[in-house]
């Protein structure tokens, strides 16, 4: 049987426990104070076992899940800089209700948890009616093709799979350039199969307000210096300027 690096270990470490307590039984010579010796270890091996087990693999747990959650995060921070906060912008235009959803995601510094819990549940019931012209979709259409690499990549990075709002917004994303990506010509195209097309982009408009107020909620927490950059861009806010004022 082909040994791990683990049992190697643990063989090297018994046979290093029996050389130790067999030099001290030879030099010593007290083979009682050396049995009392072995009893007092196996008596506290309980409490290292769940001090190891409970405490400090805990505490290695949680801060494994913090990094996770950062590169989560730093992942989730280049699609809306490369391709989300675009994609907001175009629907943004086209929501003849988008001054309401404007209104709820006014975010300020001054937000807490309970601001963010009040607008993402506001968002989740919210009625997504972004009416694209057939012109806006050929050009979304070319739009993610030329983002369609980019996009991979983040599909293909294992760390967002613990993310599921994001998971699904770049299911909703990918079906929605598939969809795209089979019509050659959007004026010819029935009276059906544009308000299927709509459903599909109001399906990742919907998606990706919800993602974007978790990612703010994110930065505002960890992040103060990237959420001010952030709400400086709002892509919700048409006014928005980068440009430091006050």
């Amino acid at each position: 049987m082909k040994m791990n690096w683990e049992m190697k270990l643990g063989i090297v470490l018994v046979l290093v426990t029996v050389i130790i307590y067999s030099l001290k039984f030879l030099i010593l010579q007290n083979p009682g104070d050396t049995v009392n010796y072995v009893f007092n270890s196996l008596g506290f091996l309980p409490i290292n076992v769940l001090l190891v087990t409970l405490v400090i693999n805990r505490l290695l747990t949680m801060r494994s899940q913090r990094e996770r959650l950062r590169k989560m995060n730093m992942v989730i921070g280049t699609f809306f800089s490369e391709t989300g906060n675009d994609l907001i912008s175009l629907f943004t235009r086209a929501d003849k209700d988008c001054n309401t959803l404007s209104s709820m995601l006014d975010v300020t510094g001054e937000w807490g948890k309970d601001s963010f819990s009040g607008a993402k549940k506001k968002c989740e019931n919210f009625d997504y009616s972004a009416d694209l012209s057939l012109d806006d979709m050929a050009a979304l259409k070319e739009y993610l093709m030329e983002k369609r690499d980019f996009l991979l990549r983040l599909l293909e990075n294992p760390i967002l799979l613990e993310n599921e709002s994001f998971t699904e917004l770049l299911r909703a994303v990918f079906h929605l350039q598939e969809e795209l990506g089979y019509r050659e010509e959007f004026r010819e195209l029935p009276g059906t199969d544009v308000t299927h097309l709509k459903g599909d982009i109001n399906r990742v408009y919907g998606r990706i307000v919800i993602s974007w107020i978790e990612y703010m909620e994110y930065l505002d927490e960890h992040f103060p210096y990237l959420f001010s950059l952030q709400m400086r861009i709002n892509p919700f806010d048409r006014n928005a300027c980068p440009i430091v004022k006050s």
